[in-house]
């Protein structure tokens, strides 16, 4: 007679079985789905985009504005797109009389309501009714020559001349001081936003990552892809115990590997973010190795790539 493996350990293997299969059956996922419901384009779009805030700029400089926690959205003249250059499939209402003129900005349900924006932005076959609930938060002007300060009253004069309610140019303030500034941050995020950025007035429009547009957060954040799933043990035995995860790496080194096992509701430890998908994470700077320190999940992004956290 056979004696039954403990309770402990027969959770474990089954477990590890289930993981297996979910991993299989994720990959497989991936393999075979059809294609996104967002249509790819050749090139992104090129975006300009954030560092982090340190203390010690000349706050003179530069415009205060909310972060909206919402989808990028580029308007490129003829459709929307994607910070990843796919094409947004919004009603045709939402894009009728739009200019030909490039605008940049964000898709925004409201605080607190990303996941509903991505719901509905990432659709193939738009949801007219949840539609609806999105505005197009326009911060700023690609193929205007000026510099930011000379492109605010241009985006101001462009959206009232599209004159639709959920085509909103986002306002832009000064403030005097760090400590104001750190006051703002604080009434922003009880209020239920994501943070404030900051935007140098004399710079003019580029792509890519740049000192004149940034993130003044609580914490940091960054992105990585999700490159495997580990088994939980205890009480997540049988579910997902952390995710691995990859970080694009410095030139000449290896990609940056590390664990996020917190943040992660129950629900998404049984159905957790897929293998090659992105996710956002918050952490606490960087160890030595340039890993994040103290990394917890926050959610899957699907409008981002795997970036590097800034130092």
């Amino acid at each position: 007679m056979h004696s039954s493996l403990p309770s402990v350990a027969r959770r474990a293997k089954v477990g590890m079985a289930w993981l297996r299969l979910m991993s299989l059956g994720l990959v497989l996922a991936l393999l075979i789905a059809p294609a996104s419901p967002l249509s790819a384009a050749e090139n992104n779009p090129p975006m300009m985009l954030a560092k982090v805030y340190h203390p010690g700029l000349d706050l003179r400089d530069y415009w205060v504005s909310e972060k909206y926690d919402g989808m990028r959205g580029y308007w490129d003249g003829q459709k929307l797109l994607t910070r990843g250059g796919e094409t947004v499939f919004a009603p045709m209402w939402f894009t009728a009389g739009w200019p030909n003129v490039p605008m940049d900005g964000e898709l925004w349900a409201g605080r607190g309501e990303f996941q509903q924006t991505v719901s509905t932005v990432r659709k193939q076959t738009p949801d007219d009714v949840a539609w609806h609930s999105i505005r197009f938060m326009v911060f700023d002007l690609p193929a205007h020559g000026g510099t930011f300060t000379e492109r605010i009253p241009a985006l101001n004069s462009l959206v009232q001349q599209i004159h639709q309610p959920w085509v909103q140019a986002v306002p832009q303030w000064k403030v005097p001081s760090h400590q104001a500034l750190r006051k703002q941050l604080t009434q922003h995020v009880k209020a239920n936003s994501e943070g404030l950025m900051l935007h140098r007035g004399a710079s003019l429009y580029r792509g890519g990552r740049t000192d004149d547009l940034l993130k003044v957060k609580t914490h940091e954040d960054a992105e990585a892809r999700v490159v495997g799933h580990l088994l939980g043990q205890g009480k997540y035995a049988g579910a997902l115990g952390a995710l691995w995860v990859e970080m694009p790496a410095a030139s000449g080194q290896k990609p940056l590997r590390f664990k996020i096992g917190t943040g992660l509701s129950d629900a998404e430890r049984i159905a957790p973010p897929p293998i090659g998908s992105t996710v956002t994470f918050r952490f606490r700077g960087l160890n030595e190795s340039g890993i994040p320190r103290f990394a917890s999940f926050m959610r899957i992004r699907s409008d981002a790539e795997a970036s590097m956290p800034t130092p």
